[in-house]
């Protein structure tokens, strides 16, 4: 692919994604994205055949993009101190209205044509944050910093407490001292007493 058509392929992905993040995937078609780019719907047939496949490239560019505060912020910082910058990111995420696909997201693996290797994806995903989380609380135990019995338990229960926020912002709606509620039980529960 030639850097000219490379560039306008990603202009397609950055401006499909903000009509996912605006109209979920159900919502979505191939029309929407042809106006939102202001290309012929040629045009965008020449990079993608679906919807469905546009949201399964944003899916796909989102995991490999997706930060790694672990790895970021190794540096001088006690694992306490990893997991405060960790949840901060997904306070900021969970606000952010721009460019936030998670209904699209959940829209689309909920649909009978979600493809395997996207929710295969979502999977390890969530898998992989389980184990660096539940490393860093082990670590932290460790140095006597955080207190907690069950690491990898811990870890995962912080991780479908983060995916619920997801879904309930989404939903029922929080306000910015809700999250903020939900994401102190979160730390207070691991800090040790003398903290």
């Amino acid at each position: 692919m030639s850097d000219k058509a490379a560039r306008k392929k990603q202009y397609i992905l950055d401006t499909a994604k903000k009509v996912f993040s605006e109209k979920g995937y159900k919502d979505v078609t191939m029309k929407d994205i042809v106006e939102a780019c202001e290309i012929s719907r040629g045009g965008l047939y020449i990079y993608f055949d679906s919807t469905e496949q546009i949201l399964c490239e944003l899916i796909a560019m989102e995991s490999s993009e997706n930060d790694d505060v672990f790895s970021r912020t190794r540096k001088n910082c006690t694992a306490g101190d990893i997991l405060a910058i960790f949840l901060k990111e997904q306070k900021k995420e969970l606000l952010s209205k721009e460019n936030n696909m998670s209904v699209a997201i959940y829209e689309y693996l909920f649909t009978k044509t979600a493809k395997k290797e996207q929710a295969g994806s979502i999977k390890n995903k969530f898998k992989s944050a389980v184990e660096l989380l539940a490393h860093l609380i082990e670590n932290g135990v460790n140095n006597g910093e955080l207190y907690c019995d069950d690491p990898e338990g811990a870890a995962r229960n912080i991780m479908y407490v983060i995916e619920g926020l997801k879904i309930a912002v989404n939903t029922v709606g929080l306000t910015e001292a809700e999250i903020d509620n939900e994401l102190l039980y979160i730390m207070s529960g691991l800090l040790t007493e003398e903290e």
